[in-house]
């Protein structure tokens, strides 16, 4: 009983001291941990943001470029020679219509053959008639030469222009900043030749009428020589002899 007792105090004696040492020990350590798996996680988020967003900036610059390829693409070309070829299309129009004599009309033209340059002459006709008409087409023929050359003139004047306006087009042609200033280049080219088209057209169009009135001319002449000659043949019933009385 006395043995159960002392252990019993010394039990409760050895509590007591270790109580402080219990109460003075943390109920547990804390201690920094580096985690370098999630460090590298992070990283690589982080560099994958970085890579939208610079893939983002560099849509954004495609983009900025397109929209300012398609402002030159609409741009229009600051030269334009269409004004210059209109008028220099009227003028040769103005000395084409500005033809003597025999016009570039349908019905002045069956009328003169009808009157002027008929298929055959009629019998007899005066040599005053002859003479008449024989002058009208020798003045038809000679105005239709003369027309031809003025004609050819303005083509001929046409080329120093239409020089300076090929080598105007070509440089702002070259220079273009889109398409559509290209295109345009391109168009007034094409303008500008068919403007040479229209001269070369007018020229050979005079010229083929002068010839053909030429030619008409030489028709009509070898037809009043035949005219000349039947009406010369054509001298009656000849000499009949009769009765003359001299003295009375």
């Amino acid at each position: 009983m006395k043995n159960r007792l002392t252990m019993k105090s010394a039990f409760l004696f050895g509590a007591v001291l270790m109580l402080p040492l219990s109460v003075s020990v943390p109920a547990h350590a804390q201690w920094a941990v580096y985690d370098g798996a999630a460090h590298v996680q992070t990283v690589l988020i982080a560099a994958r943001e970085l890579q939208q967003v610079s893939q983002q900036a560099q849509s954004l610059l495609n983009e900025a470029t397109m929209l300012e390829n398609q402002a030159r693409n609409l741009a229009n070309l600051p030269l334009s020679v269409l004004a210059p070829l209109e008028q220099s299309i009227q003028q040769t129009e103005q000395i084409v219509g500005q033809a003597q004599g025999l016009s570039y009309n349908l019905t002045s033209i069956d009328q003169a053959f009808t009157q002027t340059y008929p298929q055959a002459l009629g019998s007899p006709t005066s040599a005053a008639q002859m003479a008449a008409d024989a002058q009208t087409r020798w003045q038809n023929a000679r105005d239709a030469y003369q027309d031809g050359l003025r004609v050819q003139t303005g083509a001929v004047q046409n080329l120093d222009a239409t020089r300076s306006q090929i080598d105007s087009l070509v440089t702002s042609s070259q220079a273009a900043s889109g398409a559509l200033q290209a295109a345009q280049s391109g168009n007034q080219l094409t303008a500008l030749q068919t403007r040479q088209l229209a001269d070369l057209t007018a020229v050979v169009t005079a010229m083929g009428r002068a010839q053909a009135l030429d030619g008409a001319r030489q028709v009509e002449s070898e037809e009043q020589g035949r005219a000349q000659l039947a009406n010369f043949l054509n001298y009656g019933a000849g000499y009949t002899p009769g009765t003359a009385q001299m003295f009375h």
